[in-house]
């Protein structure tokens, strides 16, 4: 069938030797390429256009890194601090958290202390590294790229600054700088771009503006955060 869109990831079918794929800029994300099969009628992307792209998720190594930086936990506290802040609707299975801090301790950003005594899950303390601080104030400071559902990703970072006492109002506001940049980039890909150019720019316009909203709304209640994640920190009223 022809006319639409190949959703799947899958390769879009064999195409006459005159008619072979052309491999454009991804206009939304410049580090990707966009798919697209030139025949009169047929246009197809790949999969991240609609899906993987457009889905950011919290990164575990590096959340879990952010709550180490705080204080030296076992990996069951980390689990029920990740679930408390960062995994709503989807917890954070033992096995991953123990797997993650595994391939740390490997790559030198945590240490393992000595198992303690009692029943249960591995009752070995963790500890940060030099390494992985270094890491976790880099990931802080970098700021996300701009693309539609990464408020996750953002509330995450503020929430693990306020944790860690590190400037979130800071971040958001190289965040937002950042959002406007790109939104900038899109707006004028609506003016010259072509009709499916123009549709996707609207797509990642509405989410990004969103974002912009987050973002604004968050910065003004760093307080009222600061009280839930770190009442030590939190302004006296």
């Amino acid at each position: 069938m022809t006319g639409l869109p190949v959703l799947t990831g899958q390769t879009p079918p064999q195409q006459h030797p005159d008619r072979r794929p052309h491999v454009p800029s991804n206009p939304f994300y410049p580090e990707r390429s966009v798919v697209t099969v030139a025949t009169d009628r047929s246009v197809y992307y790949l999969a991240c256009v609609y899906t993987k792209c457009i889905f950011a998720r919290v990164s575990v190594p590096l959340t879990l890194l952010g709550l180490l930086e705080r204080e030296p936990s076992h990996g069951y506290d980390l689990k029920r601090d990740y679930d408390t802040y960062f995994g709503r609707g989807k917890q954070l299975p033992f096995g991953q958290v123990y797997s993650t801090l595994g391939r740390l301790a490997r790559d030198g950003k945590v240490v393992g202390g000595e198992a303690e005594p009692g029943e249960g899950p591995d009752r070995k303390p963790y500890s940060i590294t030099d390494t992985g601080r270094a890491e976790v104030d880099a990931w802080l400071a970098d700021p996300v790229e701009p693309e539609p559902h990464l408020q996750t990703v953002l509330f995450a970072k503020v929430t693990l600054a306020l944790m860690l006492g590190k400037p979130a109002a800071a971040y958001l506001d190289r965040q937002r700088s950042t959002h406007i940049r790109r939104m900038q980039e899109l707006t004028e890909l609506r003016r010259n771009g072509a009709l499916v150019d123009v549709l996707l720019a609207d797509h990642a316009l509405f989410h990004l503006e969103a974002d912009l909203r987050w973002i604004d709304l968050t910065s003004a209640r760093l307080a009222e955060l600061t009280a839930v994640v770190n009442p030590e920190r939190a302004p006296k009223q």
